[in-house]
């Protein structure tokens, strides 16, 4: 009974914590005269991604490395299939011309990189497919890479723009309120995201499901709920550029800043089930993009979300038919 009251809990600090998070972060973007995609991209991402951090670097240090790789792939297929998908249907989501050509691209580079340090037994004739430390390594100098670019965008934002100081004080939501909104907000998404999981994991876990298929289901789904809860608010009250740089940006920090981090810990063997997620993920990526450029230009529409979804299911009933014809045998 415990273990369900903590899940509803955790429902709940999900949902109103990522209410505040977009009101408190979008008061502080338009104090400090940042645009709310740069916010999202990383103040919101940083905070919708601590429940995958925290899950990768707890498995990476018990190793227990299913529910690392599955985490991390699993979370970023939920992020474009699920999030983008339930987003666009609340809201058609109008997305930025930099955000097609440089932010999607990115998460797409992302994908593809882990698909290729993913592959030693063809590529370097290796006993075995692994992200190793060296690998994280990699995958954190591209974050670092990605940072320079958002601060740097960031920064040119704020130079080509005409800013009125005296006319938006009276509009700005005052600082420390902003702050301690987005400080509560992370805090209960946090929480929230910890309590769903745990207590999603021990239900599975009863049931005899592997771990591997947990990963990639119940707990890539019960870490992505705070970018669910953030971006169907976020397109609930029509801010476009926090739902779709909350997801794009939570992608790009799970591979190179999760990724990373965990594979520095502790080497992440990479089986060849493995193979059909880490494609998944691509083509969801590639997907999104081709998407930019189909209808309305710059625009994900409501029967592509749809799409996304119906995609979605038809990937979920694929990994439990293939554990039931494991188990089978």
């Amino acid at each position: 009974m415990f273990t369900y009251l903590l899940f509803v809990i955790g429902l709940a600090l999900l949902i109103k914590g990522a209410d505040w998070l977009v009101d408190g972060a979008s008061a502080l973007a338009k104090r400090f005269n940042i645009s709310d995609l740069i916010i999202g991209l990383t103040i919101v991402s940083f905070g919708t991604s601590a429940p995958e951090l925290f899950v990768n670097v707890y498995a990476s240090y018990i190793g227990n490395t299913d529910i690392t790789i599955g985490n991390i792939l699993g979370s970023n297929i939920a992020n474009i299939l699920l999030i983008l998908g339930v987003s666009s249907i609340i809201f058609p989501l109008a997305v930025q011309k930099n955000t097609t050509w440089k932010e999607i691209p990115f998460s797409l580079l992302a994908a593809i990189l882990v698909g290729i340090m993913a592959t030693d037994v063809y590529l370097d004739k290796a006993n075995s497919n692994a992200i190793t430390r060296t690998d994280g390594l990699s995958l954190l100098a591209f974050f670092i890479i990605f940072m320079y670019y958002i601060f740097e965008t960031s920064k040119k934002e704020q130079q080509d723009k005409k800013y009125d100081i005296e006319t938006n004080k009276q509009e700005h939501m005052p600082l420390l309120k902003s702050i301690g909104l987005i400080l509560i907000g992370l805090t209960g998404l946090s929480l929230g995201g910890k309590w769903i999981v745990d207590g999603a994991v021990s239900i599975a876990t009863s049931l005899g499901i592997s771990q591997s298929l947990i990963g990639l289901t119940i707990v890539a789904i019960g870490t992505s709920l705070p970018e669910l809860a953030t971006s169907a608010i976020a397109a609930y009250k029509k801010n476009a550029d926090i739902a779709v740089g909350n997801v794009v940006g939570s992608n790009i920090f799970n591979i190179f800043w999760i990724l990373g981090v965990s594979s520095i810990m502790y080497n992440i063997p990479f089986q060849e089930k493995n193979f059909v997620d880490i494609g998944m993920t691509i083509f969801a990526s590639l997907l999104l993009f081709v998407f930019m450029f189909i209808g309305k230009k710059h625009m994900l529409q409501r029967w592509q979300g749809v799409l996304f979804l119906l995609l979605y299911t038809v990937y979920i009933i694929y990994l439990v038919m293939m554990e039931g014809a494991q188990n089978a045998l």
